[in-house]
């Protein structure tokens, strides 16, 4: 149902005037922007690289007006998905376009189109009609909300308009009862994905609206059933935030901690098509191996996750040994550890220059210990050399003195013990001689020795007292008091040792290095963020969050995940109220998402059954009432008979316009043998997905299911849902389920042999 005639057709008129608006400021954004390019290049010829004012100016004004630019071209064919009309208290009733940009009038200075982050926008996303308000920096703003009106804008042109509270449509739910739904939501959620995330400004919904416009200063832990939106819904909020705190805070300042390389291609355009730039997204191997400055072949979670599954005998160390080096009882040793090694640091001697203290040991161990004891270890040394720097020529005389009182010694000793004469005199000049050049070059001598003091107190590699930690038995019996079961420890040590002689390096291990980094040395200049989004949040350990919480300003964080898809289960976050009291000191804001936006009502019920199942006590995800075929279980006899039921989902697929099919298998290895058989009997070529991949079209792809996260598609095959595949245990509960919720519109779970007891 759409608005009146009327009504459509003066909305059709005011988009095409718009339109037409934002050409002309487009051509003259373009002719400003070329005109101040070749202002720009003119300047740098004149200044022949010396600094210039006029220059800066332009290059800073030509930083504004080409983003003005870039928005008039980004919304030139969609310049705003929504109207609000809205009645400040005695005043009269005024209406408000809403777009992904705020466009101005350059001429008059009147807003055309309002922003989707400003304060009035708050009205479309969280209010309802009738008495509303808003909140603007010094208070709110009362009034009354007429209208909300949305527009589909295709191909330039205005498809259709709703009005809420009249166009909402009635669908059957599945129990009968008649349930209400968001025609405008439910025609954009019909869409067929896409090969990267998109943004949706203009299908916020109230809750999701709630947390991107929530307070910065304290972390927000959203929990988000499979589908609810909260990868995008993050990224949103960094465009929020960026937005309302544009004086202090720039996309350099944020980083986004993404779960593999796939998975940062495909959120890639979501904050350059919101206007954002310099947001740096990185995994956390990635972000650790760039602040240490270390090289070597990583093992991340992915390569461990992949040889538990593909591992046929079962090796507890690889999850126990993880599992231990995620807690925070290893923060408590390492802590202690690093509390041994200051111990060590204090035990100095004098700064001694030709055998003469220049600075005493009692003074270098008080700084230490005392004065300089809030920085990290190797942080106090750099001060207290600094310190002495300073001090050094105030040092100079008194130790200049001293050097005058040792040779005036050794004169008076020659005098005393030769009889005067030729041979006496010479004595005494090489005497005096030596005392000149001594007093010359006591001030290069002092810098040399104490540069040679800190360079050996300092503690240059990191790895290698990680290592002596592990090797060390006196050490680690001081430090873990006989806690620690000793084959497991033998089994970490021996894995570190292993790894290292094969050039490797394990990303527990790049944890426990950051954070030794930390402690001795300070967080890396570049490396502390004003605010950082982690998604795929339940796959990080308790230990990793109290490593990364070193490199935020003011807690600010946006943690998003799900614990129902918690596949690194021996390492990951089982407990959200666990990471808020153990980690955060009970200072976190938490929120339950349990709305999927992504899936039929069909496809989410199916993998709630595996849902259930899990030992969590999530509610299970609730999709909007958006109906569509039931998921198809198939039993296939072959690699042949697999290959021609597929080839018969593609058919369909193809015929629905949905072009998106991702068959997902259990592991890797397993993906290679689909490949392979699918080469020999299928119609179609297949693409396979490794865990270095970064960038890959959605279209007919082989994945294995822990590289899904986060993804989705028109249409998935889960491959072989048999129970040697997936029995009843926690890990395989997990992965169908991720692998379950993947699918927006179509999904067929095939099986060989006996099907999954997680499907029963």
């Amino acid at each position: 149902m759409s608005i009146e005639k009327g009504e459509f057709e003066f909305e059709k008129g005011k988009l095409k005037t718009t339109q037409k608006w934002i050409e002309n400021e487009r051509i003259l954004a373009d002719k400003n922007d070329n005109e101040l390019k070749m202002k720009i290049a003119e300047l740098k010829k004149e200044s022949r690289g010396r600094y210039s004012e006029e220059l800066e100016t332009a290059q800073k004004l030509y930083a504004i007006t080409h983003k003005n630019l870039e928005k008039y071209i980004e919304t030139k064919d969609e310049p705003y998905f929504a109207r609000i009309d809205f009645r400040e208290r005695l005043r009269d009733n005024e209406s408000f376009y809403i777009g992904k940009f705020g466009l101005g009038d350059s001429k008059t200075g009147d807003e055309i189109v309002i922003d989707w982050r400003a304060p009035i926008a708050d009205l479309y996303y969280s209010k309802t009609q009738g008495e509303a308000s808003y909140e603007v920096p010094d208070g709110f703003i009362d009034g009354e909300l007429n209208m909300k009106r949305k527009f589909l804008i295709r191909e330039r042109e205005l498809a259709d308009a709703f009005d809420e509270g009249i166009n909402e449509i009635i669908l059957k739910s599945a129990d009968g009862e008649n349930t209400l739904t968001d025609e405008f939501l439910k025609i954009n959620l019909e869409e067929s994905v896409s090969s990267k995330l998109k943004d949706v400004v203009a299908t916020i919904q109230k809750e999701q609206n709630d947390i991107i416009r929530a307070g910065k200063n304290a972390p927000l832990i959203v929990q988000g059933s499979a589908g609810s939106g909260k990868t995008t819904i993050a990224l949103h909020r960094l465009a929020y935030l960026l937005y309302k705190y544009n004086k202090t805070l720039a996309g350099k300042d944020i980083l986004v901690i993404a779960p593999n390389k796939l998975f940062l291609d495909y959120i890639s355009m979501v904050l350059p098509s919101l206007g954002i730039d310099m947001v740096k997204q990185m995994t956390f191997e990635e972000l650790a191996v760039k602040s240490l400055k270390i090289k070597g072949k990583v093992i991340t979670k992915d390569k461990k996750l992949s040889s538990v599954l593909e591992s046929k005998e079962k090796n507890k160390y690889i999850t126990e040994s993880s599992k231990f080096k995620g807690s925070l009882f290893y923060k408590t040793i390492l802590d202690r550890y690093i509390r041994y090694i200051e111990i060590e640091d204090a035990n100095v001697d004098n700064i001694n220059v030709n055998g003469f203290p220049l600075f005493k040991a009692s003074e270098i161990k008080r700084l230490f210990v005392r004065d300089m004891a809030h920085l990290p270890l190797d942080k106090r040394k750099d001060e207290i050399k600094k310190y002495f720097n300073n001090k050094l020529k105030e040092k100079l005389p008194e130790f200049v003195a001293k050097i005058s009182a040792d040779f005036e010694y050794k004169i008076a000793t020659v005098k005393n013990n030769m009889e005067d004469g030729e041979e006496r005199r010479k004595i005494i000049i090489q005497i005096y001689d030596e005392r000149d050049i001594r007093k010359k070059q006591i001030l290069k001598l002092s810098r040399e020795s104490m540069e040679i003091y800190f360079d050996n107190w300092k503690h240059s590699d990191t790895k290698k007292l990680l290592q002596t930690m592990f090797e060390n038995e006196e050490i680690i019996g001081r430090i873990a008091e006989q806690t620690i079961p000793i084959k497991l420890w033998r089994y970490i040590r021996d894995e570190f040792q292993s790894n290292e002689e094969n050039g490797s390096i394990d990303s527990d291990d790049l944890t426990t290095i950051m954070y030794l980094k930390f402690k001795l040395e300070g967080v890396p200049e570049g490396y502390i963020f004003k605010h950082i989004v982690i998604d795929e949040a339940q796959d990080y350990s308790a230990f990793q969050y109290a490593v990364i919480r070193h490199m935020a300003t003011n807690d600010s964080f946006t943690i998003v995940g799900d614990t129902g898809q918690g596949i690194y289960f021996y390492k990951g976050i089982n407990s959200w109220e666990n990471l808020i009291k153990d980690v955060f000191n009970n200072s976190a804001t938490y929120v339950q998402l349990t709305q999927s936006y992504r899936s039929t009502v069909e496809i989410i019920k199916f993998a709630n059954k595996v849902l259930k199942k899990q030992e969590n006590s999530l509610k299970p995800a609730m999709p909007v009432l958006r109906h569509g075929m039931e998921p198809e279980v198939i039993n296939f006899k072959g690699n042949k008979d697999f290959s021609d039921k597929l080839d018969d989902i593609v058919k369909l697929c193809d015929k629905r316009g949905k072009n998106s099919v991702a068959i997902i298998g259990r592991t890797y290895e397993e993906c290679k043998t689909i490949k392979e058989f699918l080469k020999k009997y299928s119609k179609h070529n297949w693409e396979l997905i490794k865990d270095t991949e970064k960038n890959v079209k959605m279209e007919k792809i082989i994945i294995p299911s822990y590289m899904t996260k986060g993804l989705e598609f028109d249409c998935s095959v889960i491959y072989n849902c048999n129970k040697d595949n997936y029995d009843d245990n926690e890990l395989d509960k997990k992965i169908l389920y991720v692998s379950l919720t993947r699918a927006l519109h179509l999904e067929y779970v095939c099986y060989e042999g006996d099907i999954s007891p997680l499907l029963d």
